[in-house]
């Protein structure tokens, strides 16, 4: 039987509740696939011990994988230096260096082939993106120079993407352009029948209510219209622009896999309503498949060891095979 390839977690900010729910996942689960997590062990023994959890593990390092006759443990801990005495502290620019560190190891080692399965934990936009990225979706298209991507929130009911991700509300308008509109669900299109073996229906929710608009250029007429259009010439399964007040009514939102909106919230409101934490975050259009938990470090509840740890191992879930 051919084994799985393992699946790599880049553990995040490590003032979070990432090693909480991490924990609680495999626990939960037995996850065939080896894991390789890239953290700082100081930090994961004094969680684990402050949470009173168990976990067995094996340290390696980035050599180790490049035998590849050596067989990997369930999980893997490869060591990212951070300078702590405690198991939390408040989230701060403290971190920045550790994660930076941990993702350029964690994109070394897909380079190496070792596997092309990765989960990143969640990080503090303000502390570690410090504005120069709109998110994690935007910082690995840049750092492997991915042109076309797209944010793709899962649920095998039912999924969102929004078209422009964590940008503020009035530039939404100003960044809506035909082509952008056109690559993206194209990406998300081919994404759904290649990888989840899906002709997928995609409703386009409008930028305006009730895709209307009191001013003389209306978006939904001028881009939206003709994107869709030109996409259902290609052979997509696309519908709209639908008013977004109605498109996740029960009956509506039924007839579709994907619902595609303007704006992060636009979607991300709803299907984190319907849903809950049943859900996972995909970076569509990367060199590799890259999923993440649909919630952030949450610091309010850190050391409280009442996280929800679904979204975390739906992550899982969705990546061992």
């Amino acid at each position: 039987m051919k084994s799985c390839k393992p699946i790599l977690v880049v553990a995040g900010e490590p003032n979070s509740i990432f090693l909480e729910i991490f924990f609680k996942s495999i626990k939960s689960k037995n996850i065939k696939s080896p894991i390789i997590l890239i953290v700082s062990i100081k930090v994961f023994l004094l969680q684990m011990k402050k949470l009173k959890v168990n976990c067995k593990y094996s340290t390696i390092k980035i050599n180790d994988l490049k035998d590849s006759k050596k067989k990997l443990k369930k999980i893997n801990l490869i060591n990212v230096e951070y300078s702590t005495n405690k198991a939390f502290k408040k989230i701060s620019l403290d971190s920045k260096k550790y994660i930076s560190e941990s993702f350029h190891l964690a994109l070394k080692i897909i380079k190496l082939g070792v596997t092309n399965k990765f989960i990143n934990g969640p990080i503090s936009k303000k502390f570690f993106l410090e504005r120069k990225y709109l998110g994690i979706t935007e910082y690995l298209a840049k750092k492997t120079n991915t042109q076309n991507f797209a944010m793709l929130i899962y649920n095998k009911n039912l999924s969102v993407s929004p078209i422009t991700t964590h940008l503020p509300l009035k530039m939404v308008s100003k960044k809506l352009n035909s082509k952008m509109l056109f690559n993206k669900i194209e990406i998300l299109n081919n994404f759904f029948i290649h990888n989840l073996k899906i002709q997928p229906k995609i409703a386009l929710l409008g930028l305006n209510p009730h895709c209307e608009s009191t001013l003389h250029f209306n978006e939904d007429d001028k881009i939206l219209k003709p994107t869709v259009k030109r996409l259902k010439n290609k052979g997509v399964h696309v519908y709209g622009p639908v008013a977004a007040d109605t498109a996740f009514l029960k009956n509506n939102r039924k007839k579709f896999n994907l619902i595609v909106g303007m704006y992060h919230d636009q979607v991300l409101t709803p299907i984190k309503t319907i849903f809950e934490y049943d859900a996972i975050n995909i970076t569509v259009g990367l060199p590799f498949i890259r999923v993440s938990p649909d919630h952030g470090p949450n610091e309010k509840m850190i050391g409280k060891n009442i996280s929800n740890h679904k979204s975390l191992l739906q992550a899982f879930n969705f990546l061992d095979f």
